[in-house]
């Protein structure tokens, strides 16, 4: 266990443990161990994985892991990390969203091995049988006010102001290790590094009420090497959920990610060996152009999350788009998805379609019509990854894909989509 922890260590994913010795003697035997999720949004996005992938890497060193979705924290609200409150969602919105990231979660924990197979819990299912009264006395009660008060969460939001729900937060999820320390035996908490103070008041109400122990394990807080934050993009957040994020742009996210990021991301997410990815590294170094890091760590990343056979589909649409692969060969499920990053101009199939200048310079890869004009005459204009020669290049039906898409490309990475309606 002494190694597993220097594992999780030479990754970076160690940001505060409760006792770290302690810890390693206690995981020398399987112990229950848990993580919770709230469901604030339908799905949970990359910087939520960061967290789950080391629960994973319990489980495959032989611990007994729990997820839990918060069907009740989630009608709540956690202020941790937050200027101001969060706008309260329904309980049939927040029941929904239970279920679909149990669903996200289930395909990163192993709930079939005999051994210590995953489990998922929700919250909801103790806190609501408790009266309001029962509650305050039975769990409010072992909680000092003080203490409280002095939670970076709650200091944080002070002088703004925070609601008496989202102060009461602490206490529901301190609750949450309660009842499973009660129900599961779990002794281990992880988290992200913001939420040590809601783990350590969970071992305080552990200590109070059963006179028992326990552990806190926080994971840093992942930032790139510009300072930005992980997990964002132009569009917004990183989903794990395909309608939200399609496996296209999940593969690109990782493939497009920082040379400077890279390597700390596969020590982060992937469960390749430490040998392994300071061969990556090495290649990395002596050959950044080729790429390999990066494809490795989207491949693996999009196979764990989507399933082998997508991530095998967007990385032969990633390719054809740049014209290293055919086209007509991807599925229309595949090119829509690829495409749908991409500028676009919807043309109707009632109308004289565009040559093919007006429409790069109505996608807006251009400036004006004479800049996709000179691109012609410098060779750099394909479309379907098909060089075209003449200023006056009309589409016909014919060019489009599945009868709906064709693809614009200035050079070689400028892109646009075409789709005909």
């Amino acid at each position: 266990m002494s190694q597993f922890l220097d594992d999780l260590r030479w990754r970076g994913l160690i940001a505060q443990t409760t006792d770290e010795k302690e810890l390693a003697t206690a995981l020398e035997k399987p112990i229950t161990l848990y993580i919770g999720f709230d469901p604030t949004a339908p799905s949970i996005h990359v910087g939520n994985l960061v967290v789950l992938l080391v629960l994973r890497r319990f489980q495959l060193a032989g611990h007994h892991p729990i997820a839990l979705v918060g069907g009740a924290t989630g009608l709540v609200g956690d202020p941790s990390g937050r200027n101001e409150e969060r706008s309260l969602n329904s309980s049939e919105i927040v029941e929904q969203w239970v279920n679909r990231i149990k669903l996200q979660v289930s395909s990163v924990l192993d709930f079939k091995v005999a051994a210590n197979p995953a489990v998922v819990v929700n919250n909801l299912d103790w806190t609501s049988p408790l009266s309001a009264i029962e509650f305050l006395r039975d769990i409010g009660k072992h909680f000092s006010v003080n203490q409280m008060l002095s939670k970076d969460s709650v200091a944080n939001r002070l002088e703004g102001g925070i609601s008496y729900t989202e102060f009461s937060y602490q206490v529901l999820q301190a609750f949450d290790y309660l009842e499973l320390y009660r129900r599961n035996k779990c002794t281990l908490q992880l988290g992200g590094s913001d939420q040590w103070g809601n783990i350590v008041a969970g071992l305080d109400l552990i200590r109070r009420v059963e006179g028992g122990s326990g552990h806190a394990f926080t994971v840093p807080l992942l930032t790139k090497a510009d300072g930005t934050k992980f997990g964002k993009t132009a569009g917004g957040s990183v989903w794990l959920d395909p309608e939200m994020t399609s496996p296209y742009a999940f593969f690109q996210y990782w493939l497009n990610s920082d040379d400077k990021d890279v390597i700390n991301f596969l020590k982060v997410f992937s469960f390749k060996s430490r040998q392994e990815i300071e061969e990556l590294e090495k290649e990395h170094n002596e050959n950044p152009g080729a790429r390999n890091a990066h494809r490795s760590l989207a491949r693996e990343l999009t196979t764990l999350i989507h399933g082998e056979q997508t991530s095998a589909r967007v990385e032969e649409a990633a390719k054809a788009l740049f014209g290293q692969g055919d086209l007509n060969s991807l599925d229309e499920k595949t090119l829509a998805s690829a495409l749908s990053e991409l500028p676009r101009v919807q043309i109707s199939a009632k109308d004289e379609i565009p040559t093919w200048v007006d429409l790069l310079a109505a996608a807006g890869v251009v400036d004006s019509k004479s800049a996709a004009r000179r691109i012609v005459k410098e060779g750099g204009a394909y479309l379907n990854n098909e060089k075209i020669s003449g200023e006056d290049f009309r589409l016909e039906k014919s060019h489009f894909l599945c009868g709906k898409y064709a693809v614009l490309r200035k050079g070689k990475r400028d892109l646009a989509a075409v789709e005909l309606s």
